[in-house]
């Protein structure tokens, strides 16, 4: 937590989605970390974190081992529930009763899901849900303008056999928001929007089935600012063959390699006036505090300015 709190302070985001921390019922974990960056300095009063799939049992043998309650039966993957979550922290108010939470939508009730490929027991089906983690979107009012934020964190496209269980609802996971721009799920957003959060999947490099994410970066409704950082590029795997400046996950070599995988992808109605990514290069703070850079992109925004 100290290495996180240190960097968070550094750049002292205005709205900021976290991924991969751990989901409680009090939210003691995301309290905890708040209160350790307003004695740095950044204060967030406004949380939204409601309960999410990672790890959470489902009661069902969701893998069709003949087990109940291992970690591959829990809704999305995880050892206990709430293992991995995602939070969201905001110093403008967040307009919590007016937020769409997808969590809950079956991974076969997705139009043209893959799920049928994915050797999921019938009976699972009727129960495991798309989302491994959460799909939220969630309006947020800036200087009296409502931003929506759509945030996720997908299921890494690895770990599975043949069937490709994992790639499928990886790749299921990314193309949602097409649907939910498209009105197809739930209500989408009349104004300004951000798309972000960690897709774990790569438009060039790595596994996974890269066309959903490369679907969302050529989405005319989005736009891509492509943060980076030069650190990133000084560290490119032989054969790479996407832009190593703009990879944001520093894991090992050769496999998987570094990846871009983490997304901030604005509205194409929203001013960008910057955008980076702190890359977790060796002996560096940002390491210390996640394999996954920074990500963050600066918008234009009436009255000020709104990260």
């Amino acid at each position: 937590m100290t290495a996180v709190a240190a960097l968070l302070a550094e750049v002292r985001p205005d709205i900021l989605l976290l991924t991969d921390i751990d989901h409680d019922l009090d939210l003691a974990a995301l309290r905890a970390l708040r209160a350790r960056l307003a004695e740095a300095g950044p204060s967030y009063p406004h949380l939204y974190a409601p309960r999410q799939n990672a790890g959470r049992d489902s009661g069902h043998d969701l893998d069709g081992d003949g087990r109940l309650g291992e970690p591959e039966d829990a809704l999305g993957f995880g050892f206990f529930t709430g293992e991995g979550g995602i939070a969201l922290m905001s110093r403008h108010p967040i307009e919590t009763e007016a937020a769409q939470d997808f969590s809950g939508l079956l991974w076969r009730d997705l139009p043209d899901s893959l799920i049928g490929g994915a050797e999921v027991p019938r009976a699972a089906q009727a129960v495991m849900p798309l989302s491994s983690t959460a799909h939220w979107a969630v309006p947020v009012s800036v200087a009296g303008k409502r931003l929506t934020l759509m945030g996720f964190s997908a299921t890494p496209p690895v770990f599975d056999g043949p069937e490709d269980h994992n790639g499928r609802r990886n790749h299921d996971e990314v193309i949602f928001w097409q649907h939910h721009l498209n009105g197809e799920i739930g209500t989408p957003p009349e104004g300004p929007f951000v798309l972000l959060g960690n897709a774990n999947l790569d438009p060039s490099d790595g596994q996974g089935r890269p066309a959903a994410i490369r679907a969302l970066l050529s989405d005319p409704r989005l736009q891509d600012p492509r943060p980076q950082d030069p650190g990133a590029a000084l560290e490119a795997n032989p054969g790479q063959t996407g832009d190593p400046a703009v990879d944001t996950a520093n894991w090992d070599d050769p496999d998987p390699g570094n990846l871009r995988v983490d997304y901030v992808l604005p509205s194409a109605d929203l001013t960008v006036l910057d955008a980076a990514t702190l890359w977790p290069a060796p002996g560096t703070l940002a390491l210390r505090a996640s394999r996954h850079a920074l990500v963050w992109v600066d918008l234009d925004w009436p009255a000020g300015r709104g990260e």
